[in-house]
């Protein structure tokens, strides 16, 4: 079903009608739908239904897809990343089916007699037109995915602590076949029974080592619900953040998707360009794997890392960069501490700077590599941290197109 030029023209101006009532309508959506096909619970994430965090994002991302509904060229990363998720949680074409009746059924609850048959007859359209869109990017994600394209059994072969909030995980594959190679920077999704929800829930872990033919390694923070940077931000503790650090001991099974997500460095595409790599928090764990990976194929290009973590408790991977930056002459690091316990956290040694994430007390061309056009960087961490390191990076000059940004949960990249 393609649009027409007039139901383009309809979708589009029901773009401040979104931004209005787009929440309510996706609210909406969620509720009816996980209540009359209670399996979809498997697969949505409940914490997110609780706190409302996904209800807001789809009604982003439904005011977005009006706004450029006659230029989805905009869209493409927004849907790519969408496409990534998607495949990483084996999402079938029947899904789109399902969605797509009660999302429509939605609009009509919520918006009553204002749903007119040709705004619902448009929106029906653009829907299966964005829809046909990601089903067919997401069949040929999985035709490249070999053989592996359903949930596989995984055992926790060891658990590490890498700091007070996250802990490491070994995985190795049950059936013991070579594990296919990732791009550092990718993710898993894990899947495990929650018993007080009685459903399983998967969750995205970023990939946190270079790759390895016999395991993975991810490293998960734990949620507690208590949201950090914003009083006002309603949180929820992770389910499954919870039961892996408490619950999930050496030996038990989990089950996992193969690796997937579109934020990455690509080390296939031959460079010399320096790689800076900013992260705040838990978003520390693609750099680890970037960083890995880098110097496994003995990469001489010139890497900075640049950390920002609350406490020095809650930093994560601290011996693994002390000890790159002192074997390996190509890599410096910069770590802003946000509160260092006086006569405790030693200034030079433990951290280098207080306080949130500041670009503008960095070294331009040492920790920042402004001197060279063609570094990347790459940021990971809060939509706060995200969105402050990004317009800091713009305001010295660099291109949005080398700016590459990863945000944790559900949610735009504010970039």
């Amino acid at each position: 079903m393609s649009l027409t030029r007039a139901q383009i023209e309809i979708v589009r101006s029901t773009a401040p009608i979104l931004q209005k009532h787009g929440t309510a309508i996706t609210s909406e959506f969620y509720g009816t739908m996980l209540n009359a096909v209670p399996k979809l619970n498997n697969i949505f994430n409940q914490a997110s239904q609780a706190t409302g965090r996904q209800s807001t994002a789809l009604a982003g991302a439904l005011f977005a897809y009006a706004t450029h509904i006659d230029d989805l060229g905009a869209l493409s990363p927004a849907v790519e990343k969408i496409c990534q998720k998607h495949a990483s949680l084996f999402v079938q074409p029947q899904h789109y089916e399902v969605v797509g009746t009660y999302l429509l059924r939605a609009m009509g609850t919520v918006l009553g007699a204002a749903l007119t048959l040709d705004i619902l007859e448009a929106w029906e359209a653009a829907y299966w037109q964005l829809a046909n869109i990601m089903t067919k990017r997401e069949a040929q994600m999985s035709e490249e995915a070999d053989e592996w394209r359903d949930w596989r059994q995984f055992r926790i072969a060891r658990k590490v602590p890498e700091s007070t909030e996250i802990t490491s995980f070994y995985l190795e594959p049950v059936d013991g076949e070579a594990l296919p190679a990732f791009l550092p920077g990718q993710y898993l999704s894990v899947k495990t029974h929650v018993p007080r929800l009685g459903y399983s829930q998967p969750r995205q872990y970023s990939l946190s080592d270079a790759p390895h033919p016999e395991r993975y390694r991810i490293s998960v923070s734990r949620h507690s619900g208590l949201q950090i940077d914003s009083s006002n931000a309603r949180e929820h503790p992770g389910y499954v953040s919870n039961l892996l650090h408490d619950d999930r001991q050496v030996g038990d099974i989990v089950t996992v998707s193969r690796p997937a997500g579109a934020f990455y460095l690509d080390l296939v595409v031959s460079s010399t360009a320096p790689v800076v790599l900013i992260c705040s928090g838990v978003g520390v764990t693609p750099m680890i794997s970037m960083l890995n990976s880098l110097l496994a194929r003995k990469s001489s290009r010139r890497i900075s890392f640049i950390h920002r973590a609350r406490t020095t408790g809650v930093r994560a991977f601290v011996e693994d960069i002390r000890e790159a930056t002192e074997m390996h002459a190509n890599v410096t690091s910069v770590v802003f501490i946000g509160t260092p316990v006086d006569g405790q956290d030693v200034k030079g040694v433990e951290y280098h700077f207080a306080g949130n994430a500041d670009m503008s007390v960095l070294d331009k061309k040492r920790d920042l590599c402004l001197h060279d056009e063609g570094t990347e960087y790459f940021v990971c961490g809060t939509e706060a941290f995200m969105r402050g390191m990004g317009e800091s990076l713009k305001g010295m000059g660099v291109g949005q197109e080398r700016i590459n940004m990863e945000v944790f949960g559900t949610g735009p990249t504010p970039l």
